[in-house]
């Protein structure tokens, strides 16, 4: 397959991206923020999702960016950016609309319940994988709701 590249500009679309992040892993040096420019991005190796079909050996993990753009303010919890070697996984990327507006909050939900809430102006995200595959034996998985 090829590289992923995707772009959120709204809700529905945020909701596929979230999807393919779901179960990425980053450590907190590969978080940045530019407020000058108004971008938040991550760094991050997303498990491929669109490649784990079946009960195969083998899966992949892929390096990607994730940019969010056209952010106010950035506020994390739960997240020391002095320990490098902490390592998060993370479950989804949430919206929340202020108002009658595209304004809100992006939620990137983590394990071990932290998260980073980004105000921003409206919705845009772009999600791209940046390198090579590699292969991984450990399959994410979730409990049965």
């Amino acid at each position: 397959m090829n590289s992923l590249k995707l772009l959120a500009l709204d809700t529905e679309d945020l909701s596929v991206v979230s999807a393919h992040l779901q179960d990425a892993v980053f450590k907190t040096d590969g978080l940045s923020y530019d407020p000058r420019h108004g971008v938040f991005s991550v760094i991050v190796n997303r498990f491929v999702w669109e490649k784990a079909v079946g009960r195969g050996k083998a899966f992949e993990r892929r390096r990607a960016v994730v940019a969010f753009k056209r952010v106010n303010a950035v506020r994390s919890l739960g997240i020391d950016r002095k320990d490098q070697d902490a390592v998060f996984s993370l479950l989804a990327v949430n919206f929340s609309r202020k108002g009658e507006g595209p304004d809100g909050t992006l939620e990137l939900v983590l394990s071990g319940s932290a998260s980073i809430a980004l105000d921003v102006e409206c919705v845009e995200v772009q999600l791209a994988d940046t390198g090579g595959a590699w292969e991984t034996s450990l399959k994410p998985r979730h409990p049965a709701v």
